[in-house]
């Protein structure tokens, strides 16, 4: 008997947790409510979905993007006198228009009459002490890079020539630095190992023939 008044008593409280069904669905409600719901549902007006837009770099959109560009050009103020304008002299319509070969042969001989020409002159001479001057030392010289001229040891010169070298940011300042310290005859940080007079390098030739192009002017 006790068994059994605990087997009601467990029913009544399953019953009591469960939750209680949604009668609003179909089947839950009456069927003349449930059908009237359905139809107003269908006759009910559908938003209208956006039309997709045209994938980058298609024809539509390229297509697109040209003629707003048309339009804002055409839909722009005229330019008001006085105001900067883009020039047009690329465009051969618009110079033509206004342009014949005699007015550009005019405006060419103006041009001409205008141009004014500046003879060249010696440059100035170099005051103080600047330190050497690698265009000079550049044009007094006439052998070759890697043609020995100068005696060196280069006994320990290999790593000290590459670690010193490093430490310019150009072949043209290693060279100056060269003959300030008593280059080309003498080499304390092993810039010249192969006895050329020339620093890490540096290719005097570069200011020989810009040299040579100005006296064949």
């Amino acid at each position: 008997m006790r068994n059994m008044m605990a087997f009601g008593l467990g029913l009544l409280a399953l019953a009591a947790c469960a939750r209680v069904p949604d009668d609003t669905g179909v089947g839950f409600g009456p069927y003349d409510a449930t059908a009237q719901a359905r139809a107003a549902r269908a006759t009910a007006p559908q938003p209208q979905s956006a039309p997709a837009a045209p994938s980058a770099g298609s024809t539509a959109d390229i297509a697109a993007v040209a003629g707003g560009a048309i339009a804002a050009a055409e839909a722009r103020p005229a330019a008001t006198p006085g105001a900067a304008a883009i020039s047009d002299e690329q465009n051969f319509d618009a110079v033509s228009a206004r342009e014949s070969i005699e007015s550009d042969a005019e405006r060419r001989q103006r041009m001409i009459e205008q141009r004014v020409e500046i003879a060249p002159t010696a440059l100035p001479a170099r005051t103080g002490n600047a330190g050497p001057n690698i265009i000079e030392y550049a044009v007094t010289t006439t052998h070759p890079v890697g043609q020995q001229v100068y005696s060196r040891n280069t006994l320990f010169s290999g790593n000290r020539h590459e670690r010193n070298c490093r430490s310019y940011r150009s072949d043209n300042l290693a060279q100056e630095a060269f003959l300030a310290a008593g280059g080309p005859e003498r080499d304390r940080q092993a810039l010249d190992p192969d006895g050329d007079g020339y620093a890490c390098g540096w290719d005097p030739s570069v200011f020989r023939n810009a040299a040579q192009a100005a006296r064949d002017q």
